[in-house]
């Protein structure tokens, strides 16, 4: 079973939420996931935003900056609060950064490189298109109690509870479910 103890699950629908996500359970124990410059690389290796790791040394600090602030930035957004500026700044400022250099290789293949900074310049540009785009609206935060992963709600009706069914939809179904079997048994 899949446990959200992986800073490689990408189940959010956004770049940015996916980086967000590398903290978990925020409210609670808060899990991070990016504990040193090594995990920073590898994460956005495995986000597809570079092909191979960046030079991350130094680099931790900033980009948990740059996370927590568009989370705030995010979670405010649901709340239907304004952003606080010195969050929206941050973000702005990593946002001018040089995205990744892309070239088209002549196999067809995309080749990604480009600095630690560049790499977080795609996830501060990434959630400012989504705060300022039509996506914003399908912004929500997972409905299991310790969970609080951020993610874009794709579903055809909207009605998507969970950030990702194979982990947090299972553990509600199953409390749930233990709850209701505890209750017909008294």
């Amino acid at each position: 079973m899949t446990t959200f103890a992986d800073p490689h699950l990408f189940v959010s629908g956004n770049l940015a939420l996916n980086f967000i996500g590398t903290r978990q359970e925020r409210r609670t124990t808060g899990i991070e996931l990016l504990t040193g410059d090594a995990e920073l690389g590898e994460w956005v290796v495995a986000a597809g935003i570079l092909d191979t790791a960046p030079d991350c040394t130094g680099a931790l600090a900033p980009a948990l900056r740059l996370r927590e602030a568009a989370w705030r930035i995010m979670l405010a957004t649901l709340n239907g609060e304004p952003a606080a500026d010195a969050d929206r700044r941050l973000l702005n400022r990593h946002a001018h950064d040089a995205p990744p250099e892309l070239t088209l290789r002549a196999d067809g293949t995309v080749q990604r490189s480009g600095t630690v900074e560049a790499a977080l310049a795609a996830v501060a540009r990434s959630a400012i298109e989504l705060l300022g785009g039509p996506d914003r609206e399908r912004l929500k935060e997972c409905g299991r109690d310790a969970c609080t992963r951020l993610y874009l709600d794709t579903s055809r009706g909207g009605s998507r509870r969970w950030c990702d069914m194979a982990v947090c939809g299972n553990r509600a179904k199953s409390k749930a479910f233990r709850v209701r079997n505890t209750e017909a048994a008294h």
